[in-house]
């Protein structure tokens, strides 16, 4: 979210340079209180998940509100007073109605188009697919079919395919 008037004294923000610790930094800056928009990445949760009662193949969504027909991973933000485990096996819950057995952590990731860090888990689940409104429909395909996508959370689909062994093959998207 960008600021354009201090959210404590309603005045017009400008882009002020101070000094701050390695050095000056421009950032928007209230001029009047000295309020500062830091503008910090966002975490965003992921879950490669493998279906283990479905023969260990991957679910792929595809988000209701995305153009085309992308599938990508299960993702969403975390909540305050929650850790990065409890969250993903939240989203995983409420999206898909999965239950998580067991999650890995597969790394962090930014996301500097979206201002955002990826933290991305393998997730083994298991149960009955059932979709939030959120999602428009998913597929479950095999580990060795799937192709990864060159941003964001795709590089953690490609760190967990390698972690079995398979040379993850990649998407060819048009640059945004």
């Amino acid at each position: 979210m960008t600021f354009k008037y201090c959210p404590q004294c309603a005045t017009e923000l400008a882009l002020l340079t101070l000094e701050e610790d390695g050095g000056p930094k421009e950032r928007l800056r209230c001029p009047a209180c000295g309020f500062t928009h830091w503008n910090n990445p966002t975490p965003v949760l992921a879950a490669v998940i493998e279906c283990v009662d479905r023969e260990g193949q991957v679910l792929l969504a595809r988000n209701a509100a995305w153009p085309g027909r992308f599938f990508g991973l299960i993702t969403g933000f975390m909540e305050a007073g929650e850790t990065p485990e409890d969250g993903i096996r939240r989203e995983v819950a409420e999206e898909t109605s999965l239950q998580v057995d067991a999650l890995n952590l597969l790394g962090v990731w930014d996301f500097q188009r979206m201002n955002q860090v990826i933290i991305a888990y393998h997730a083994q689940a298991r149960g009955e697919i059932v979709l939030s409104p959120e999602l428009a429909e998913y597929k479950l395909i095999k580990p060795e079919d799937v192709r990864c996508w060159p941003a964001g959370t795709g590089q953690a689909m490609a760190t967990w395919l390698r972690s079995r062994g398979i040379e993850p093959q990649w998407l060819d998207l048009p640059k945004i």
